[in-house]
C-alpha cells in the first residue's frame, strides 16, 4: 500500500486505504451487530422468526470467512469524514480527499465486486461504478486536539425505511411514539426495513437537518452505547422495547425481534415545532471506519465514534 509522505498524505494512500475500508463495509458485520445478533436469538420465541435469525448470524459469518459481500444488494456507498483540527494536508487538499474517496468506491466495486446500484434518476444511465452525480455524498465534520483523519465507508440500503413528520410541542413524548410505531409497522409489515434494524431517530433542527440527523444516528451510533442525555437515552430504551412488543420479527415474520436497537439524536429546534425523522438501517449494518495517523498507521474499527462531545456541540464555547 502506498505510504504517507513527512508533510503531506498522499492521494494514492487514501485510495488504498478507502479500497480496504468499503471491502470491510461490505464484507464484514461489525463485532458490535453480531454480539446483538446473539442476543436477539436468545430473546425470539417464535420458531419462524428463530430460524431466520439464525440463517442471519450464518450468513454474516460465511460472508467474513469467503471474502464477499453479506447481501447481494450492496447498498449505496457514502463516507462520513471527520478530520482532525491538526491533521496533516492531503495530496490535492480536500479536492484530493474526495476524489481518491469516490475513485476507491469505483474500484472496490469492480474489485470485489460491489452491485453498481446508482443510477441516473431519470434516464437510468448506470455507469457499473456506483459513481455519478453526488454519488457517493461525502459528509465531513471536525475535530479539536486531533491530528488524524477518519474514514467511514457505510453501504446502506437506499429504497425503505425512512420516513419524517412535523411534530408540534403539545404532541409530547406520546407523539414521539406513535409516530414510531407507524413507521415501524409501515416498513416492518412488509420485512422493506430488512428487519432487525438499528432504528435512528432526528429530533429537533430544521426538516433537512434531522432527516440528516436520524440516518447518522442509525448508520453511525454504536449498538451498545447510551446517548449522554439521560432523558434521551432513556427514550431509546423505551421505544426499543415498544417496538418489539409491536408483533414483528425478522424480514416482516410474526415475531418480537424487529429492532436491534433505537438510536436517538437531537438537535436545538424551533419553538414553535418539533422535526421528527425515523430511519433503519437494515440488519446488513455495512459499515467500517479507519484512522490515518500522521506516521503513516491506517487503523481500522467497528465503533464510528462520530458523536464526539464537539460534535454535539450541546454548549457554546466563549
Amino acid at each position: 500500500m502506498p505510504t504517507l509522505t513527512s508533510e503531506q498524505i498522499s492521494a494514492a494512500f487514501i485510495e488504498e486505504t478507502a479500497i480496504a475500508l468499503n471491502r470491510k463495509a461490505a464484507m464484514a458485520i461489525p463485532a458490535d451487530v453480531m454480539t446483538r445478533f446473539d442476543q436477539l436469538i436468545a430473546m425470539e420465541t417464535e420458531p419462524l422468526s428463530l430460524l431466520v435469525l439464525e440463517q442471519i448470524k450464518a450468513n454474516a459469518e460465511l460472508a467474513i470467512e469467503s471474502g464477499r459481500p453479506m447481501c447481494g444488494d450492496t447498498g449505496c456507498p457514502r463516507y462520513y469524514v471527520k478530520i482532525g483540527n491538526d491533521a496533516p494536508r492531503v495530496e490535492g487538499g480536500m479536492v484530493g480527499l474526495e476524489n481518491a474517496l469516490r475513485r476507491a468506491v469505483a474500484e472496490v466495486t469492480k474489485r470485489m465486486p460491489l452491485r453498481p446500484n446508482r443510477v441516473h434518476p431519470l434516464t437510468r444511465a448506470d455507469h457499473d461504478n456506483n459513481v455519478g452525480m453526488h454519488a457517493p455524498d461525502v459528509t465531513y465534520s471536525y475535530e479539536p486536539d486531533a491530528d488524524w483523519i477518519d474514514i467511514t465507508a457505510v453501504h446502506k440500503g437506499g429504497l425503505f425505511g425512512s420516513d419524517y413528520r412535523m411534530l408540534f410541542p403539545g404532541d409530547g413524548i406520546k407523539g414521539i411514539k406513535r409516530f414510531f410505531l407507524d413507521a415501524v409497522a409501515e416498513f416492518n409489515r412488509r420485512g422493506l426495513a430488512c428487519p432487525p434494524s438499528v432504528v435512528g431517530i432526528g429530533l429537533g433542527g430544521t426538516q433537512d437537518f434531522t432527516m440528516r440527523l436520524g440516518m447518522e444516528a442509525a448508520c453511525l451510533r454504536y449498538v451498545p452505547d447510551r446517548n449522554p442525555d439521560p432523558k434521551i437515552a432513556e427514550l431509546e430504551e423505551e421505544l426499543a422495547e415498544l417496538g418489539n412488543r409491536a408483533g414483528f420479527g425478522p424480514m416482516g415474520f410474526p415475531g418480537g425481534t424487529a429492532i436491534a436497537a433505537v438510536k436517538i439524536e437531537a438537535a436545538y429546534a424551533h419553538t414553535g415545532g418539533m422535526p421528527m425523522a425515523v430511519h433503519h438501517f437494515c440488519h446488513a449494518t455495512r459499515r467500517a471506519t479507519v484512522r490515518i495517523y500522521p506516521d503513516g498507521r491506517a487503523e481500522f474499527r467497528d465503533n464510528p465514534q462520530w458523536f464526539t462531545d464537539y460534535y454535539r456541540r450541546a454548549t457554546v464555547t466563549w
